[in-house]
């Protein structure tokens, strides 16, 4: 695991990204080896230059910006950046600024990147289904439009994320969904139990983002609770009574 892993989109091509994997850092037990999330109960130590090699890994040189995630549907704008400890609680951020690499952390949440190359203007957003069903990538499309993108112009990329065959969700979820939209339970199918649903968040977060008039959305259609060697899953951690998780990160920003 000496290299890092950085999954990349057609669709973001020209723009420098990353869907940062586990592979290529320092950590080591259940959260070897790029673990990046401070949250986690790994040495910040250790964190810091897994921080320090994905951006190196996407854009050398830039400064990291991330969030206090909170499944929420806010986003940020970035005009500098700002120090961890003071880290807005949101789940997406935009800027226009070259030199700041906008960092998404996951664990089977949808990281969603968006650019538009003409504006130059990028996005990143954390689409957990609470997320995504509350409208985390509406609002970054209405942070971009803000800073000068076009919503007709924007392309977007749904990274690594739980996939349909392996997130069984009960009937109260599916609920929550269908009393949104009737047409959301396309999104499910029957699960393995009694009363249990397989739903498909990176579809879902796909269908949201070309409801919202984007021409361009790409899936990668990699699924993080199955690849254990390629990815952190909080789902699949707990399935294994595993004492902490890691995290991924998905990385863009403008050179």
């Amino acid at each position: 695991m000496n290299e890092v892993e950085a999954f990349q989109a057609r669709a973001l091509g020209g723009v420098a990204h990353g869907f940062l994997g586990r592979r290529g850092g320092v950590s080591i037990g259940d959260m070897a080896s790029l673990n990046v999330g401070m949250g986690s109960t790994d040495d910040p130590a250790l964190i810091a230059e897994n921080r320090r090699r994905a951006v190196g890994a996407v854009l050398p040189g830039a400064q990291l910006v991330t969030l206090y995630q909170v499944h929420s549907a806010d986003c940020v704008a970035v005009i500098e950046p700002f120090e961890h400890r003071l880290r807005p609680h949101a789940d997406a951020l935009v800027t226009d600024r070259p030199g700041l690499a906008l960092g998404i952390l996951t664990a089977d949440c949808a990281p969603v990147l968006f650019a538009d190359r003409e504006a130059g203007v990028v996005g990143a957003a954390h689409a957990g289904w609470k997320g995504a069903i509350g409208g985390v990538t509406d609002s970054t499309l209405a942070a971009m439009e803000s800073l000068g993108a076009r919503r007709e112009r924007i392309v977007a990329a749904v990274g690594p994320c739980i996939a349909r065959a392996s997130y069984e969700v009960d009937a109260g979820f599916l609920a929550r969904f269908a009393e949104a939209d009737p047409e959301n339970e396309r999104f499910f199918t029957e699960g393995r139990r009694d009363d249990h649903w397989q739903f498909d968040l990176e579809a879902y977060v796909a269908h949201r983002l070309a409801s919202a008039g984007l021409r361009t959305v790409e899936m990668l259609g990699q699924d993080t609770y199955a690849q254990a060697e390629h990815f952190y899953s909080y789902r699949r951690s707990t399935h294994r009574k595993e004492p902490d998780y890691g995290r991924q990160i998905s990385i863009i920003g403008l050179t």
